[in-house]
């Protein structure tokens, strides 16, 4: 029985470093394909989204209430910002 779990033991890890090693044709990863999709639906919360934006609080807030189309969430009462379409918002608002 000793023999049969070691090797268990040894085949998970062998596996779980298979997959950091394959890579897709664009040189990710796989577990890189997993973590970049988590941070897609990363959330920033309205107290610091004058940092993701690069510009003062005071901008962001007047940002805000000149475009209340800016992508948002409220949750409990307080205002997050989706990353993924927040980013997108900005490159498209100059256009």
């Amino acid at each position: 029985m000793v023999w049969i779990a070691l090797g268990i033991a040894a085949a998970g890890f062998f596996i779980g470093e298979g997959l950091k090693n394959f890579k897709a044709p664009d040189g990710k990863s796989l577990l890189d394909a997993f973590q970049e999709e988590d941070r897609a639906h990363e959330l920033i919360p309205e107290k610091d989204v004058h940092n993701f934006m690069g510009i003062s609080k005071k901008d962001a807030n007047v940002l805000r209430q000149e475009h209340p189309d800016i992508p948002h969430l409220s949750i409990n009462g307080n205002v997050y910002f989706p990353k993924k379409k927040l980013r997108e918002w900005l490159l498209n608002l100059g256009k």
